[in-house]
C-alpha cells in the first residue's frame, strides 16, 4: 500500500485549447502523485513529446488543427510506445471515439468528468486498466454494435462475472485472483464475450455490456 501512495505518475497533456491545458496542468500539479512532464498543442507534437519524454499517460484530444487524436494514438501504437492514451473528449457524440479505441487508447473520459473519477481513471490506464465511463459507453454502442448482434447468445453467469471485472477496471491477473480461475481461463471467457458481443476489445465490450443492460 505504501509503495502504491508513493509511486508518481507521469502525464503528457495534448490539447489544442491552451485554457484546457493550464486547467489538466493545475489539476494534477496540485494533487499527489502526479507529475505533468509536458504539454503539446496537437497530436504531431504529442507523439514527439511521448516518445521523447516516456510519460506513463498520455491525456489526449481527439480533435486538433494540426494533428489530430486518432492518428496519434495509431502512431504510438505503432511505435510501440510505452504510454497509455487516456481520451478526453468534449462530443459525448464524437465520431472519432470508436476509431480511437481501435488505433490503440486504453480509456475515455468526458471533459466534464469529476476531478476524482480523471484521477481514478489516469491511474487506472497507468496500470493498463480500460477505462471508459457510462455516458462515453452509450454513444459508442450504436458504432460498436452491428445487426449480426442481436443474434448472438447471451452470455453466462461466468462471462458475466468476468465482463463486470473487466468494467471496473480490473486485470486479467486480478480478476484469476478474484474468481480463482488461471489467467488463461481468463483470456478463453474474454474471447468468448468479444465474439458474443461482437466486441474487438475489452473496451468495446463494456461499451455493449451497458447498452444491453448486463453491466450497471
Amino acid at each position: 500500500m505504501a509503495e502504491e501512495s508513493a509511486r508518481v505518475i507521469t502525464l503528457v497533456v495534448v490539447d489544442d485549447h491552451p485554457v484546457v491545458r493550464d486547467g489538466l496542468r493545475g489539476m494534477f500539479d496540485s494533487a499527489p502523485g502526479f507529475e505533468v512532464l509536458g504539454e503539446a498543442s496537437n497530436g504531431v507534437e504529442g507523439v514527439d513529446l511521448a516518445v521523447r519524454l516516456d510519460p506513463d499517460v498520455v491525456l489526449m484530444d481527439l480533435r486538433m488543427p494540426g494533428g489530430g487524436g486518432v492518428a496519434a494514438i495509431g502512431e504510438l501504437t505503432a511505435r510501440g510506445a510505452r504510454s497509455k492514451v487516456l481520451v478526453l473528449t468534449t462530443y459525448d457524440t464524437d465520431s472519432d471515439t470508436l476509431p480511437a479505441i481501435e488505433a490503440g487508447a486504453t480509456g475515455y473520459l468526458l471533459k466534464d468528468a469529476p476531478r476524482d473519477e480523471l484521477f481514478t481513471a489516469v491511474r487506472a490506464a497507468a496500470d493498463g486498466r480500460t477505462v471508459l465511463s457510462p455516458a462515453v459507453a452509450s454513444r459508442l454502442v450504436s458504432r460498436v454494435r452491428t445487426p449480426a448482434d442481436r443474434g448472438n447468445e447471451s452470455l453466462s453467469a461466468r462471462e458475466r462475472e468476468v465482463l463486470e471485472l473487466v468494467a471496473k477496471g480490473t486485470s486479467n491477473r486480478e480478476i484469476a485472483a478474484e474468481l480463482f480461475i488461471s489467467e488463461a481461463t481468463v483470456k478463453t471467457h474474454l474471447t468468448h464475450i468479444f465474439a458474443k458481443l461482437g466486441s474487438k476489445d475489452r473496451a468495446a465490450a463494456v461499451a455493449v455490456g451497458y447498452d444491453r443492460g448486463i453491466l450497471g
